[in-house]
């Protein structure tokens, strides 16, 4: 399976590399500086668990051209970017899969806009990081010690077709492994309903290890997470899969909440949480408007939900004064 990979952020980064290791024919779509320093010094992958370096060339190509053929393409990409991207990914018509994984509250109308059904497929990718000076930091476990965290794939109908079998294999055979879901929309959904507040409780303690002391701020996480669950169910929504989100239903939440501190003192934290929240503040205001069009289907209260919301937002206000100042002195 010819496969081209499109973000060449962390975890663009290690699963190409991955797939490379394993012998895969993948190829690396970088732009700018940063596939300049990939054609000259090749991968460099950071472990912030083993501190452990990986240099590795690979294939790298900076732009697509019309007779360029893969069976897959991955993006892998924050949702803002994606959807910029779609337009212009639409013009190759010999890219035959393409997977989208990344965070997705909106659903799919969006993307149906450029392609057909039975050429799209969505999903999630495990673990995460930052892109620091060319340098891919990520975390793909959640323990030192512990097993890759997994892929989440499913198809927009629920089914399981030969390619969704084929992409499977393509990253177990990676070492990487691979979860199936049959409603990927629900899950896609739960996702952004458990880390949105995660987001707007890091910014506002400030960091992973403050918010690991902060138990005020917990508690309005372990509620504003509650309260968002609730919205999607409301407007249909029944499946979350994830084990640990129905933890904050079942637990009180003082206990909850010394589960949780111990989560946010952590070196997993501190990547795949606090590192990509400082990255990708752009995504995190996109993703919340986009919730609140959830909310606005319903009469559910969400005190704590909209107040952490609010801290996603105002952390917008900087990056506008910033510029401002920067083109007043053009």
């Amino acid at each position: 399976m010819k496969t081209l990979i499109i973000g060449a952020g962390p975890l663009g980064s290690l699963y190409t590399y991955l797939l490379h290791k394993a012998g895969k024919d993948v190829t690396l779509l970088a732009i700018n500086e940063h596939y300049q320093y990939l054609k000259e010094n090749g991968l460099v992958l950071h472990n912030e668990f083993t501190q452990e370096e990986i240099r590795e060339k690979v294939n790298v190509i900076d732009h697509l051209s019309p007779e360029d053929e893969y069976d897959l393409v991955i993006v892998i990409m924050r949702k803002n970017s994606v959807l910029k991207l779609l337009p212009d990914l639409n013009q190759y018509e010999n890219l035959h899969n393409i997977l989208f994984m990344g965070n997705n509250t909106s659903g799919f109308d969006e993307y149906l806009k450029f392609f057909p059904r039975e050429k799209i497929l969505f999903g999630f990718p495990g673990g995460g990081g930052s892109l620091i000076d060319h340098v891919a930091h990520y975390v793909d476990t959640e323990k030192p010690e512990g097993k890759r965290m997994a892929i989440t794939l499913g198809e927009i109908d629920g089914q399981i077709w030969e390619r969704t079998k084929d992409i499977q294999q393509l990253f177990e055979s990676s070492e990487v492994p691979v979860v199936l879901v049959d409603q990927i929309d629900s899950w896609l959904k739960y996702h952004v309903a458990f880390v949105l507040p995660v987001a707007g409780a890091l910014l506002k303690s400030g960091d992973n290890y403050q918010l690991a002391k902060d138990k005020p701020t917990i508690t309005q996480y372990i509620q504003a997470v509650r309260e968002a669950g609730w919205v999607l169910k409301a407007i249909g929504y029944h499946k979350s899969y994830n084990f640990k989100l129905k933890l904050f239903y079942w637990l009180p939440a003082t206990i909850l909440s010394s589960i949780l501190s111990k989560v946010f003192n952590s070196k997993f934290a501190e990547v795949a949480m606090m590192m990509h929240v400082r990255a990708a503040r752009d995504e995190m205001i996109e993703l919340a408007n986009e919730f609140k069009l959830l909310q606005k289907g319903t009469d559910i209260p969400t005190p704590n939900l909209d107040a952490l919301f609010e801290v996603i937002l105002e952390s917008e206000k900087p990056e506008l004064e910033r510029l401002e100042l920067e083109n007043e002195h053009v």
